[in-house]
């Protein structure tokens, strides 16, 4: 009988964290992913992802508690077992908020929330789950294109995703004797709910942004799902410690 194989998305319950399990289920891989409050929308999405056939739970998980985490890792351990596998094949870590406020006018609890949230969530997330990680397994970081390009009000939520860039460069120095590969995957623009949906529901910054692409357009969550499941291949395998922008050619 052929091993299960499991990914591990954190924020699966709404926006590009769906979008993604969605792909990864299509593609044949059983996903446990994690929600913050809306337990409906992640129980959807379990039933969903059962539809492609594929074995998949959802777990409460605040990023911002670390303190939890150590339960979180018995929760896991528990739900692979019921999953029949006994590793993860791959950690997404894409959970997250943001901030919108000017330099000068972002507060000490705004840039505390983004640390929490952006920084501190992710690597000690990613260390209390080494364990359960699969050797030869996969780490996939969420960062954002406004790490490299700046926009105005962004400079707390983007100075996180920067050090998650720097984060993935020692995390793939760092594991590579376990084979495990850990690559930042970038988004530009893309039209989901972040920021109350300032992109996709505002005509006027939609294409204003959009005027900024070299390909015409915002993103849609499809062009960041889709190529998950290849990411995280072993066609993928000679990748590791890289950055991968998928903008559509944002600020050239």
């Amino acid at each position: 009988m052929p091993r299960t194989t499991i990914a591990l998305v954190t924020g699966a319950s709404r926006g590009l964290g769906r979008n993604m399990a969605q792909h990864l289920a299509r593609a044949g891989v059983g996903v446990i992913g994690t929600y913050h409050r809306n337990s409906d929308a992640a129980g959807s999405l379990v039933t969903e992802l059962h539809g492609f056939g594929v074995p998949a739970a959802a777990l409460s998980l605040d990023v911002s508690d670390s303190a939890s985490f150590e339960g979180f890792v018995v929760a896991v351990r528990q739900t692979l077992e019921d999953l029949g596998a006994e590793r993860l094949d791959a950690l997404v870590n894409n959970a997250g908020t943001g901030v919108h406020a000017s330099f000068a006018e972002t507060t000490p609890e705004q840039f505390d929330e983004m640390v929490a949230v952006q920084l501190k969530g992710p690597f000690f997330l990613t260390q209390a789950l080494l364990p359960l990680i699969a050797d030869g397994g996969r780490i996939l970081n969420v960062s954002s294109g406004l790490a490299r390009f700046t926009g105005p009000g962004y400079a707390a939520y983007a100075a996180m995703k920067g050090g998650i860039e720097v984060l993935t460069r020692y995390q793939a120095a760092e594991l590579g004797s376990r084979q495990i590969r850990v690559n930042t995957l970038v988004p530009g623009a893309i039209a989901t709910d972040f920021s109350g949906g300032l992109v996709r529901d505002n005509a006027q910054v939609n294409q204003a942004v959009a005027a900024g692409i070299a390909l015409g357009r915002v993103g849609l969550p499809d062009d960041i799902g889709a190529p998950v499941p290849a990411i995280l291949s072993d066609a993928f395998g000679w990748a590791t410690g890289t950055r991968i922008e998928l903008s559509g050619g944002q600020s050239l």
